[in-house]
């Protein structure tokens, strides 16, 4: 096996795995990250340069200056080893060459995805896990955690079905990965439901959508017919997925990511996607009926955890409390009006690195994260003069950024490992598809 195999192999396996598992993702992304840098180290590879690496650089150290003036400078610097996670994004640009190798790291994606999605719909429907106090989530600790990232590979799907240049119908072969996934998840439901060692099959079925994104990643032939495959089916899954989850913030990024894919493929479809909307409200099924409200206790907590956040960052707004900080200092700054006496973040992006890292720390944070849906708008258009199979990856990263940013309004989404690894491994897509469209002839 060629070591360009092994590394695409890897940034496979890291892209199913960050859907699954921080455990397994972080195991891979060690690996992946010491592939790259002895490949680097030896001169058999140029480390990627991108154009965000100034502000990935900046914020970095920022987050380390940040964490170096907190009271608790040790907890603080311990938090910030967060920030080794942009090594995905570098795993990522470096590992995919060319058009076959990112239809099979999103066929990692989508076939993940797929896995927690179908996981989430039978807790609900199979073991009771269908209310506000017991939702469904999946392989992860939190359900908003399970939400966030079934938006994300469900806007990596419906991107690549808008605008795959080489869409292929469905082949029987497609079955058995796809079969695969879904047998492993089957079998993790029925071991919780009668307790037959539970963590074990959870760590199985793990593995085996790991393992089947391996060998989808070793075939030869890209994996075109496979990834639309798995996307057509994550489709209604996905979107069952979501509602089951009763988590409002993945919705609206939902429907933005949608709407930036529909605008994209056509304007006029933004209409479908307002009747679609129109007629959830109608029917109001009871998962989403339940969570038409402002006024529930989470609503008005995270109204007063922003509160206390716009305090902390006038209080120290050069350098912030500190990575992790917000938690540990919150009930010096808590509102006696908040529900809750803790909160281990703020709800929102931008005011909890704001909180956290001061000021110029959201600059720079606003500054990368800006940069990547310009860079995908740029691809996307260039894509529509001449290289059509560039579309979708540059569609789906800018489907993705805008989905994490609406979301996180609400939520803070950027504080989930899994997360971050899965939007660094869409990010990457302009970046590698710029590279591969400058190449000359």
């Amino acid at each position: 096996m060629s070591l360009a195999s092994i590394r695409l192999a890897l940034l496979v396996a890291l892209a199913a795995a960050s859907v699954l598992s921080v455990f397994a993702s972080q195991l891979v992304l060690a690996a992946a990250s010491l592939l790259l840098l002895g490949l680097c180290a030896s001169g058999r590879l140029s480390f990627p340069r991108t154009p965000i690496d100034v502000p990935i650089v900046a914020l970095v150290v920022w987050s380390l200056l940040s964490a170096s003036f907190a009271v608790d400078p040790g907890n603080a610097h311990e938090h910030a080893k967060k920030l080794l996670l942009f090594a995905v994004f570098y795993v990522a640009v470096a590992g995919i060459n060319d058009d076959a190798s990112r239809e099979k790291v999103a066929t990692g994606l989508v076939l993940s995805g797929l896995a927690l999605s179908a996981l989430m719909v039978m807790e609900a429907v199979f073991l009771g896990q269908s209310d506000l106090e017991h939702r469904p989530r999946g392989f992860l600790g939190h359900y908003m955690t399970a939400a966030g990232l079934v938006m994300t590979t469900l806007l990596v799907a419906i991107a690549r079905l808008a605008f795959g240049s080489r869409p292929e119908r469905p082949r029987l072969s497609d079955l058995l990965p796809i079969g695969a996934v879904l047998t492993a998840v089957t079998g993790l439901v029925l071991a919780r439901h009668f307790e037959l060692a539970p963590v074990l099959a959870m760590r199985v079925a793990v593995v085996v959508v790991i393992v089947t994104a391996i060998v989808v990643a070793l075939r030869q032939r890209a994996a075109a017919s496979l990834v639309t495959t798995a996307s057509l089916l994550l489709l209604p899954l996905g979107t069952l997925a979501l509602v089951v989850s009763r988590t409002r913030n993945a919705w609206l990024g939902a429907l933005a990511g949608v709407s930036l894919v529909a605008f994209l493929k056509a304007p006029r479809l933004l209409a479908f996607v307002g009747v679609g909307v129109v007629a959830l409200l109608v029917v109001q099924p009871a998962a989403i009926r339940d969570r038409l409200t402002v006024t529930d206790a989470s609503s008005r907590d995270r109204y007063y955890m922003w509160q206390a956040g716009v305090d902390m960052i006038l209080e120290r707004p050069v350098f912030g409390q500190g990575p992790g900080m917000v938690e540990y200092n919150y009930s010096k700054y808590r509102w006696a009006e908040a529900p809750n006496a803790r909160a281990p973040h703020l709800h929102n992006n931008a005011i909890q690195i704001a909180a956290e890292r001061g000021l110029p720390g959201l600059v720079f944070f606003l500054w990368w994260v800006m940069a990547v849906p310009i860079a995908a708008w740029r691809e996307f258009r260039a894509s529509r003069r001449g290289s059509p199979a560039f579309a979708w990856p540059a569609a789906a990263a800018l489907a993705v950024v805008g989905a994490l940013l609406v979301a996180g309004l609400f939520e803070y989404n950027l504080g989930d490992s899994e997360v971050v690894m899965t939007a660094l491994i869409v990010c990457s897509f302009p970046y590698t598809v710029r590279r591969e469209r400058l190449l000359p002839a």
